[in-house]
């Protein structure tokens, strides 16, 4: 098929409206020798760039990306909080919505921002590439419509991420064949730079540079593997305007935490006439779990200010800084205006459970014998060869079952006292959803061998967080104090350690397999991981469009 042809299909299938236009871009999957930490890599990534490209649209824009391998390794990739309705086919993950784009191969995906605007993230599916093949996404309100908040002078995206001296493909690879945990990375980034290390006379910092007397718009995404990060900039606060491409109540703060995968969009005033101020970024960690400890830095730098001026630091909360993440999820409401209402599901057709933590499993090739594993109500996904959506739109047989449970088999004290046997089942299992049903999910976090934080991503959908707690869900209590009226809404969001996350979502989006899992790349490539399948509605509105074409083979 030409590219006249693609389009012309392209066209048909998604005509847009007089306001939206179609937008067009080219990724190149390359390898780019890359220095950091005084040492050079070859790295993954789009375009040659790291971050890679910002994605730029409107609200209601139909988006086509022409991605092109050009590296060994098969790569795919997840727009990140983009809903995809009825184009399940481009949502990216490998082996859940599609195969993987083989070297040398092609792949046109093709989605419409469909009621959204914010800022959100894309990044590499597959593996651990996302560790630099990433970048953001700026979804721009539509033409003549305001921001609902004060309008910003400038605009900026800032990208933070993590760093390891060697290449993140031989670190899980070897955690893999030695069934240990992988190393941490050695460093985290903004907008791909460190900052100054130690014994390393180059460690470039970025650079923002403002004028005084002006307010701009930070789109700040946490594209790490591993990490929920704290953000600060010294001597100045910040004004959450929106989170997950969501509008916020207006809440200012000195410090914004996010998980992998989330994204916050803050307002930042400039009224400290001249002067250089330390941005950083540090890590969270409320556990015994290892985590990289090294504070990220960089500079706002107000234009006139006089190379010898000092620069002003900042104090990062401590690493186990627990109440410092509870009061910004805490404070964190959905706008809930006319304009953007929040339409929280009141009634609810599946009420679920779902326990997450890791385990242990014998491993007879692993060097130890053991194999760390993570599960959601202890069953371990196994990855499928084939791509799940595929097989249920062909009825291919034998890839996957339906069988996901919506209540852990074995309930037990979940953040007590555990069980003795720390060996998880393992399946490819999903959840089977009616279209335009209602869920919710209570995520419980469990003590097994450590209890930890886990920011968990639904794909396919927004959800409102309408409740969290520490220790066990308890359903006589706990839905009492729900908050129904304007909860924060999202497509990530962190469970606290040892503790819970209620969500509600509808299921509006047609016969898609939508990915759920923890967003640390760790637990991800262990198991904790499942998908819900939801089946089409009435007519072709509420049906998935057919496959495309050029989709990848497995």
């Amino acid at each position: 098929m030409s590219w006249v042809q693609m389009l012309l299909f392209v066209s048909l299938l998604f005509p847009t409206s007089l306001q939206s236009e179609i937008r067009h871009y080219s990724f190149t999957v390359v390898l780019k020798n890359t220095t950091r930490l005084c040492a050079t890599k070859p790295i993954v990534t789009v375009n040659g760039k790291f971050p890679g490209p910002t994605l730029y649209a409107r609200e209601d824009d139909n988006v086509l990306v022409n991605v092109t391998n050009l590296i060994k390794d098969n790569v795919t990739i997840h727009w990140h909080g983009v809903k995809q309705l009825r184009t399940g086919w481009s949502d990216g993950p490998a082996y859940i919505t599609q195969c993987p784009i083989q070297p040398g191969r092609s792949y046109l995906y093709n989605f419409t921002l469909t009621g959204q605007r914010g800022t959100l993230l894309w990044h590499a599916h597959i593996s651990w590439l996302r560790s630099t093949m990433h970048g953001a996404i700026v979804i721009l309100p539509k033409k003549g419509v305001p921001y609902p908040f004060p309008k910003p002078d400038k605009q900026k995206v800032i990208v933070l991420g993590e760093w390891w001296k060697s290449d993140a493909e031989a670190v899980i690879n070897e955690a893999l064949q030695t069934g240990l945990a992988p190393n941490v990375s050695d460093a985290h980034t903004i907008n791909g730079h460190t900052g100054p290390v130690p014994n390393c006379s180059y460690g470039g910092a970025y650079n923002l540079h403002v004028e005084n007397g002006k307010t701009y718009l930070l789109r700040v995404i946490n594209a790490a593997l591993n990490d929920e990060l704290f953000f600060k900039i010294a001597g100045h606060d910040l004004t959450v305007v929106e989170v997950d491409a969501s509008y916020t109540k207006p809440f200012k703060t000195d410090t914004l935490f996010l998980g992998p995968g989330q994204t916050t969009t803050a307002l930042l005033t400039t009224d400290r006439g001249i002067g250089k101020y330390g941005i950083a970024i540090s890590p969270f960690m409320d556990t015994v779990v290892s985590v990289d400890t090294f504070t990220g830095t960089g500079y706002l730098i107000y234009n006139n200010t006089l190379p010898s001026i000092p620069t002003t630091m900042t104090t990062m909360p401590p690493v186990n800084a627990t109440w410092k993440t509870l009061v910004f999820a805490e404070s964190l409401r959905s706008l809930n205006s006319k304009q953007y209402p929040a339409n929280v599901p009141l009634i609810v057709d599946h009420s679920l459970l779902f326990t997450i933590g890791v385990g242990i499993d014998p491993c007879a090739t692993c060097s130890n014998g053991s194999r760390a594993v993570a599960a959601i109500n202890n069953i371990t996904f196994d990855m499928p060869t084939i791509a799940i959506l595929e097989a249920h739109y062909y009825g291919i047989k034998g890839v996957f079952t339906d069988d996901f449970p919506g209540k852990p088999l074995m309930p037990y004290d979940y953040t007590g006292v555990q069980p003795t046997n720390l060996q998880t089942m393992h399946g490819t299992r999903v959840y089977r959803l009616a279209y335009n049903s209602t869920v919710e999910l209570v995520i419980q976090g469990n003590s097994m061998l450590a209890p930890e934080s886990h920011p968990t991503h639904l794909h396919g959908f927004n959800f409102f967080a309408v409740g969290r707690g520490l220790g066990n869900f308890n359903p006589a209590k706990d839905p009492k104090k729900y908050n129904l009226v304007d909860p924060v809404e999202r497509n990530t969001i962190s469970v606290p350690t040892a503790g819970w996350t209620a969500i509600r979502f509808r299921a509006d989006n047609p016969v898609g397999v939508w990915f759920f899992h923890c967003h640390l790349e760790v637990h991800t490539t262990w198991g904790l991981k499942m998908a819900f399948l939801v089946e089409n509605g009435k007519g072709p509105d509420e049906s998935v469009v057919p496959p495309p074409r050029d989709l990848p083979q497995c």
